[in-house]
């Protein structure tokens, strides 16, 4: 469905401005007016990351006159497979400071806004209020469902993406458009929200983040570019963006497929009856692991410092226990605490692995972080193993307090 623009024109282009932007000029459907509603834009992207990265540059590029950056984050090398708005020497950098420069210089016109923190419920409608359009490149439930809240209460629309290994969603929600002019809100006809997408977030530990599951590194390009595409339609008003609709890209199959995604009458936050009216708190409704993990891991959480003392005194025959290594076996080729045993997740959720597990050993569980290892100690101990424990931090933590010679990821 189409969306008026957002953003009236300025009130004209600089000499140095129309030699810039003259492939937009010659675009009809773009034009002298089209280009001025872009300078007159402020548009803020979520994070700097894998699809901040391309919508901060061709946002920039494209003459996008204000352009505010949310990031807390600091560059790491690992994030240079894909967040390629920085480079190696921006290695322990802040991302903002990082990506404001890369700006600079792919247009010195674009005035760009630095928010270094956090996004949360005390700053969150603070920071949007100021913009016309958000672009959001989160990764993780809270803070997509709390960005949803957030846009919807202040009358924002925003452009949402995900990205996994290889497959990647865009749409556009702007169930209500802000009228400046009195404060007041235009309901855009049948316009879902991301609840009406997404009702509930998916169980804890269910869909692994991309530091867990990896994510193709192109693939952010090609997400990140569908959502600077959004961007630049709904301020412009050209053509018909992605609001009612859903776009899916399964990249190793090189197929695009749109679907149509319906307002839900019973939503929480845009139904007829809502029952969120205001920010809730989104790290309880999305939860980072499971009631039964969580109660699972209380008293049989160890650290890596004591799992180092553990692995000694088993060495000297002080002590018996069976390390599990529950990650992907691709996981395990980047490091691995020695003397563990691998046994994937998936092979407990199964119940396959529950039939091998030693009954006269205490079992110790350990992932990348010690999420998974959590969801995985809740399975041990309902099966019978009551003196199970698992490693808090997981490896991530082992290679960063015991062993760095170890790569991480």
């Amino acid at each position: 469905m189409s969306v008026p623009p957002l953003v009236e024109p300025a009130a004209d282009l600089t000499v140095d401005e129309v030699r810039r932007y003259s492939r937009h000029l010659i675009i009809p459907d773009v034009g002298m007016t089209g280009q001025k509603r872009l300078k007159n834009a402020r548009v803020l992207v979520i994070g700097a990351g894998g699809l901040g990265s391309p919508a901060l540059l061709y946002l920039a590029a494209a003459g996008v006159g204000t352009i505010g950056i949310v990031e807390f984050d600091e560059v790491d090398e690992s994030n240079l497979q894909r967040q390629v708005i920085h480079g190696q020497s921006d290695i322990g950098r802040p991302k903002a400071v990082s990506a404001k420069e890369s700006i600079a210089e792919i247009n010195p016109l674009v005035e760009v806004v630095v928010h270094d923190t956090r996004l949360d419920n005390d700053n969150v409608k603070e920071i949007f209020s100021g913009y016309d359009l958000i672009v959001d490149g989160t990764d993780n439930f809270a803070t997509r469902y709390m960005v949803n809240d957030a846009a919807y209460f202040l009358g924002i629309p925003y452009v949402w993406g995900s990205i996994y290994r290889f497959d990647g969603q865009a749409s556009v929600f702007a169930p209500r458009l802000r009228r400046k002019e009195d404060a007041g809100f235009d309901v855009v006809a049948d316009a879902p929200c991301y609840r009406c997408l997404y009702p509930e977030p998916p169980p804890p530990g269910m869909v692994p983040s991309c530091a867990e599951g990896g994510v193709l590194g192109v693939l952010c390009a090609s997400v990140g570019s569908i959502q600077s595409t959004e961007a630049i339609k709904l301020l412009t008003g050209a053509g018909e963006p992605l609001v009612g609709k859903l776009m899916i890209y399964d990249a190793l199959e090189m197929e695009y497929r749109k679907l149509k995604v319906r307002k839900d009458p019973s939503c929480a936050l845009c139904g007829d009856n809502p029952t969120v009216t205001d920010l809730i708190d989104y790290e309880t409704f999305c939860g980072a692991i499971s009631d039964e993990a969580a109660e699972a891991a209380v008293d049989a959480t160890v650290s890596v410092r004591q799992l180092e003392t553990m692995l000694a005194e088993r060495e000297a025959g002080a002590r018996d226990f069976e390390l599990i290594d529950v990650r992907e076996p691709n996981e395990r080729e980047i490091n691995e605490i020695p003397g563990s045993v691998l046994v994937p997740r998936g092979d407990f959720l199964t119940g396959a692995a529950l039939e091998r597990l030693p009954e006269s050993k205490q079992v110790v569980l350990y992932c990348k972080t010690g999420v998974r290892s959590a969801e995985v100690l809740a399975i041990v101990k309902g099966a019978g193993h009551a003196d199970a424990i698992h490693v808090g931090g997981g490896v991530a933590a082992w290679v960063n307090q015991v062993d760095p010679s170890q790569p991480a990821y």
